[in-house]
């Protein structure tokens, strides 16, 4: 296994110094010594990854040097514009190098929404032009591929180092940001799932959350059919709330988000307000951080949240942190859209289970359900 601060310092060695990308569970070591390791101007956590791309330009605008843009390998697809529009030697010619982890490598198990991913990965590279290395678990090897890199760099090229699991050793984050907040995010969401009516449904982000809702139902005795688990596509639970609530407008609907997600893709808000549907509740679970991939921080507790959702036209905002205060607010759910902010702290249960259910399961069950 390669230590973290072998890959980075090799790279600070060559002038590489700012980095800027979305946390991602096989890079978690490599993000938390960056985090340790640079200043917020040179370790930029972005909305998504393809305004991380947006920023590397801009520093190698500035700077005549590269930077280092890191994501899980989902994020290939919010990257592919800004690389075929943006940096691509027949645009603009800026050099990026591209850590990726590589989730759903075949022949290694990992959960539905990853297998696609892992499939397709190296392909996408492939199809965009942009030259790859699986990185080395062994440092001599994996030193003559960031060589190899940083050539490419030279040359104005963006490169790509895949990383496969265990590829890291392990390091501990130290600068880590903590929250005061008392109400867990599980304690919010079964309080929230509790006080929905019959008919209302739930459309739920990728990562913990979903976990825990269905953890809920389960430990309840209740069936899964009401809730639809967006285990993937992490930015997009409210437009398909918006896509339920839009076509059954007589039925609640319910989306259960994130605060990394609801910021990565923040304009879907504009529309939800736009639509002006009476009959959804967005509901973010605003812990400051990127919780399923290492905790790294989002900016959710540094901005107002509810001011943005006014802005752009919700009818109604409410922002709470404690259980008492949620449980109010949520007797007093009028028309929406309707965004309400439940702060959270952060971390969840060690023996959290994952969804018992296919995504197929998952999406029948739900259609079955709304047909009533």
């Amino acid at each position: 296994m390669i230590r973290p601060e072998y890959l980075i310092e090799k790279l600070r060695e060559e002038g590489i110094d700012c980095f800027a990308g979305v946390p991602d569970s096989l890079l978690k070591n490599i993000c938390a010594y960056i985090t340790d390791h640079f200043d917020a101007r040179h370790n930029i956590i972005a909305a998504n990854e393809g305004t991380a791309i947006g920023i590397a330009a801009g520093h190698y605008l500035a700077t005549g040097q590269p930077a280092c843009v890191y994501m899980q390998n989902s994020g290939e697809g919010n990257i592919i514009n800004p690389l075929a529009s943006l940096t691509d030697p027949e645009v603009y010619n800026i050099p990026v190098l591209l850590l990726i982890g590589w989730r759903g490598r075949p022949g290694v198990h990992d959960e539905p929404q990853h297998v696609k991913q892992g499939k397709v990965t190296t392909g996408l590279l492939n199809t965009m032009g942009i030259n790859f290395d699986v990185l080395s678990k062994d440092e001599d090897k994996a030193g003559k591929q960031i060589a190899k890199a940083v050539a490419a760099l030279k040359n104005k090229e963006v490169y790509a180092l895949v990383i496969e699991k265990d590829t890291f050793e392990d390091y501990k984050l130290q600068n880590v940001e903590h929250n005061d907040l008392a109400m867990s995010r599980e304690e919010a969401i079964q309080t929230v799932a509790a006080a929905l009516g019959e008919r209302d449904c739930i459309v739920s982000t990728t990562g913990m959350i979903s976990r825990e809702l269905f953890e809920y139902r389960a430990a309840m005795n209740q069936g899964h059919e009401r809730d639809f688990l967006t285990v993937g596509s992490m930015g997009h639970a409210s437009q398909i709330a918006l896509g339920i609530a839009m076509a059954q407008p007589e039925r609640r609907v319910w989306c259960f988000d994130g605060d990394g997600a609801a910021i990565m893709h923040m304009g879907s808000m504009a529309i939800v307000a736009s639509k002006e549907p009476r009959n959804l509740v967005h509901v973010v679970f605003n812990n400051g951080a990127h919780d399923s991939v290492g905790g790294q921080p989002t900016v959710g507790l540094k901005i107002d949240l509810p001011a943005v959702a006014k802005a752009v036209g919700y009818k109604a905002t409410v922002s709470v942190d404690n259980k008492a205060d949620l449980v109010s607010a949520l007797k007093g759910i009028g028309d929406g859209p309707i965004l309400l902010e439940v702060k959270v702290k952060k971390g969840n249960r060690k023996d959290l289970g994952r969804p018992t259910t296919t995504p197929i399961q998952n999406k029948e069950a739900l259609m079955q359900f709304l047909k009533k």
